[in-house]
């Protein structure tokens, strides 16, 4: 029989508490069915159209040609493109022009007739946004390897930055980790200028309006400041002098980068761990001469090759894999469910977590001081990747959310692991109160305006949704002495909230992400659910509910489209939402008891949701991504959440996630 408060809760959501116990039994064992047999998760990452592309492109430049590998990759390309005839950077998006030329040039290689109706509408697209002579700098490169443009139309990037020490304004080690491990390769080819082998002869000169030995300006902006202009003169004053750069000063920049590179190659999951990285480091290997069969080339292939996903008649290629944190943020929704109730047996959930976090502990990267050591040089290592292995790169936002989970599983096992974590994220703070994902105070913007760096995102300052779950972990830790790193973090986040009242979520689709990840940390950090600051957030979420009681924000709210606004309500921003009213007390808010019924009312007979649209980001403006697990883990942490806190007396969010 229902009590008051259980009857209250059912009429103001529309969900009878029973059915709610459905739904969130049918969401653990859908996740529950996902786990792999030594504990972990992994689901698909999806980027657009770009990765899948240059993958074709790679095989064509080295004549290593997988043809019924290829051909599932062209009927996943053929399928995204868009009704503009081109290719978006997103699910639904606006035509990028640089995804359409790399995508176009792909097809071609797999023998797609130019003539073809999907060709010719992308091509005419190409043409009338300027034609391939405005694509953007990585674009010209990849063109540049295959002879379509000349080297001169790629901006000035000598293979001697690899000289430069950490005091020079233009070093690589003022880069953030991913720009520093895509350029080390990238600069080895940039200066030896191999060509593809290209075995079948394809060239894409009909994508230009202007033939490329006749372009007279390659960079040409937008520029987004007049930074942008100066260090373009800058490039034109340098053009001709790195021609006077000795031979030997420029074998030992290769050999330089070459010797930063090979520590870092990461066995079977490569450079940095992401594709881009991976994909220049096979092609420096072949233009080096480095044969095949070496050890090294046939490891940094593997590694590529481990990227290809797919089922059925398609394939593509992932920019990177995410088990790190999909079995963090799966482990804290499967924590949340672990009461036993809706059939679900609390062992076998229990026994799951800690398969699970044994799995992490093993992971944890102990005795290798990453990159992150240039500006933390006393910092003993203590954090966890975002991919299997990535030793010199952990992710703060990775180890936060272990941390948090090692925590919420109280066994003493996990003490010295969470010590570790803790000393590690401390020592991580930027000089701001912020944290960044993988570097401390990598915050030299004038670097963003550099030709090369027309996508905007060479560095990696402090955000708010990293510092978030910084300042949730060692609140849920609860060390007293901890206290003045977590109050200059609230107030980094205080500093950063938006004028409506959000907070902008680099990392997530966006500004829903963002504001759920700051309330989380407040709530955890003790702040009053009264500050100014909450009660904006909690009016700004309110004030974006959709009228079917869900949230939904689309990757256009990146480039100045409505914030937290979006077509439809999707189930990863209904359940960020709904976390972020509990998390400051809102839990019998009437919007939260709308968005919870919106996730209950769409679960699929499966116990899953769906959502196509794209639900984070790599590099706002240039690079999105879509983590297939957010539907499934978020929404189940959301729903249990709800329920837990109806038996809860002090209706207070324990944990800081």
């Amino acid at each position: 029989m229902l009590d008051v408060t259980d009857s209250a809760t059912a009429a103001a959501s529309g969900l009878d508490p029973n059915q709610l116990d459905h739904v969130i039994g049918q969401a653990h064992a859908a996740l529950s069915r996902r786990q792999k047999d030594d504990g972990h998760w992994v689901f698909e990452l999806e980027a657009d159209a770009t990765i899948p592309a240059e993958y074709v492109l790679l095989e064509h430049f080295l004549d290593r040609i997988d043809p019924g590998l290829e051909s599932k990759i062209g009927v996943y390309l053929r399928r995204i493109q868009g009704d503009h005839g081109g290719w978006p950077l997103y699910h639904d998006g606006k035509f990028d022009l640089s995804a359409t030329v790399k995508t176009y040039f792909a097809l071609k290689c797999l023998g797609d007739d130019i003539d073809a109706p999907h060709m010719r509408r992308a091509r005419q697209a190409v043409l009338d946004h300027g034609g391939a002579e405005r694509s953007n700098v990585f674009t010209r490169f990849q063109l540049a390897l295959f002879g379509e443009v000349p080297w001169d139309a790629t901006p000035v990037m000598p293979v001697e930055l690899m000289l430069l020490p950490r005091s020079a304004f233009f070093s690589v080690w003022n880069m953030s980790y991913w720009s520093r491990t895509v350029i080390a390769p990238l600069l080895v080819l940039a200066a030896l200028k191999p060509v593809a082998i290209n075995p079948r002869g394809i060239h894409v000169q009909e994508l230009f309006v202007t033939a490329p030995d006749q372009v007279k300006d390659w960079i040409r902006g937008p520029y987004r400041s007049v930074w942008g202009r100066a260090f373009k003169v800058l490039d034109q004053v340098l053009r001709p002098t790195t021609k006077l750069i000795p031979a030997s000063t420029h074998r030992r920049a290769i050999d330089a980068a070459v010797k930063f590179i090979e520590p870092r190659l990461n066995g079977i999951d490569g450079l940095g761990a992401i594709y881009p990285a991976m994909a220049n480091t096979v092609m420096m290997y072949r233009a080096l001469g480095v044969p095949d069969s070496d050890p090294r080339a046939v490891t940094a292939w593997e590694a590529v090759r481990a990227l290809l996903v797919g089922q059925g008649d398609e394939v593509y290629c992932q920019p990177c894999v995410s088990p790190i944190w999909d079995t963090g943020l799966a482990g804290h929704a499967m924590i949340e469910t672990a009461s036993g109730k809706d059939g679900i047996a609390p062992e076998a959930t229990k026994a799951g977590l800690n398969k699970a976090v044994e799995w992490l502990r093993d992971r944890q990267i102990l005795d290798v001081k990453g990159d992150w050591a240039i500006n933390r040089p006393d910092l003993e290592p203590g954090g966890w990747a975002f991919q299997y292995r990535n030793d010199y790169y952990p992710d703060v936002d990775d180890t936060a959310v272990v941390g948090m989970l090692l925590h919420r599983q109280n066994d003493p096992a996990n003490d010295e692991a969470l010590e570790r974590a803790r000393a590690w994220i401390i020592g991580m703070q930027s000089t701001n109160g912020g944290w960044g994902a993988f570097d401390v105070d990598n915050n030299k913007d004038l670097l963003n305006y550099i030709p090369f760096a027309d996508h905007g995102a060479l560095l990696d300052p402090p955000t708010v949704d990293v510092a978030a779950r910084c300042i949730s972990f060692l609140a849920q830790l609860g060390h007293n002495e901890d206290r003045p790193v977590i109050e200059r973090g609230i107030q980094f986040i205080r500093d950063e909230q938006e004028k409506d009242g959000s907070w902008f979520g680099r990392w997530g689709t966006n500004y829903i992400y963002g504001t759920w990840s700051a309330l989380c940390a407040l709530n955890a950090a003790g702040v009053s659910h009264d500050d100014p600051m909450v009660v904006r957030a909690v009016e700004w979420l309110r004030s974006v509910q959709r009228p079917d009681g869900g949230w939904g924000e689309g990757c256009e709210s990146y480039e100045n489209g409505p914030r937290g606004i979006y077509k439809e309500s999707l189930p990863s921003q209904t359940a960020w939402a709904v976390l972020g009213l509990m998390a400051v007390g809102r839990r019998d808010d009437p919007a939260t008891a709308r968005g919870i019924a919106w996730l209950a009312t769409h679960q699929d007979e499966d116990g899953e949701w769906q959502e196509q649209p794209y639900n984070a980001v790599g590099f706002p403006k240039v690079f999105y991504l879509r983590y297939h697990g957010y539907r499934l883990f978020f929404p189940l942490m959301a729903l249990a959440r709800y329920r837990n806190l109806e038996s809860s007396n002090t209706r207070h969010v324990a944990f800081g996630f």
